[in-house]
C-alpha cells in the first residue's frame, strides 16, 4: 500500500512538472539556419514556425529552387533543435521514474 501511495505521489509530481515544462516549451524559440545563415527559421518548442528571415541576395529569379531548399533545410534544423530541447527537458522531469526505455513523452 505504501508503494502505491508513493507511486501516486510521484505521478502527481510528474504531472505538475510536465505541465510546467510544456508551458516553457510553448515559450521556447529555436533558430535553424541554412546556406551559411542566408535563411533562418524560428520555431516554437512545439514545432510551430514563428519566423522566417531570408537574405535579400537570394531574391533572383533563377535562385527560387535554391531558396526553397534552403528554407526546408533551415526548418528541419530548427525542428531538430526543438525536439532535442524537448527531450532534454523531459529527461529532467522524468528523472528517477521507472519509465520503460524508448517510451516517448509527452504522449
Amino acid at each position: 500500500m505504501k508503494d502505491i501511495m508513493g507511486m501516486m505521489k510521484a505521478a502527481s509530481e510528474m504531472k505538475g512538472k510536465m505541465e510546467a515544462m510544456q508551458a516553457e516549451l510553448a515559450n521556447l524559440v529555436v533558430e535553424g539556419k541554412s546556406g551559411g545563415g542566408l535563411v533562418t527559421v524560428s520555431l516554437s518548442g512545439k514545432g510551430e514556425m514563428k519566423g522566417l528571415k531570408i537574405d535579400p541576395s537570394l531574391f533572383k529569379e533563377d535562385d527560387v529552387e535554391v531558396l526553397e531548399d534552403l528554407i526546408l533545410a533551415a526548418h528541419n534544423d530548427a525542428k531538430v533543435k526543438a525536439e532535442s530541447e524537448m527531450q532534454s527537458r523531459m529527461a529532467e522531469v522524468t528523472a528517477g521514474l521507472p519509465i520503460p526505455p524508448g517510451m516517448k513523452l509527452p504522449f
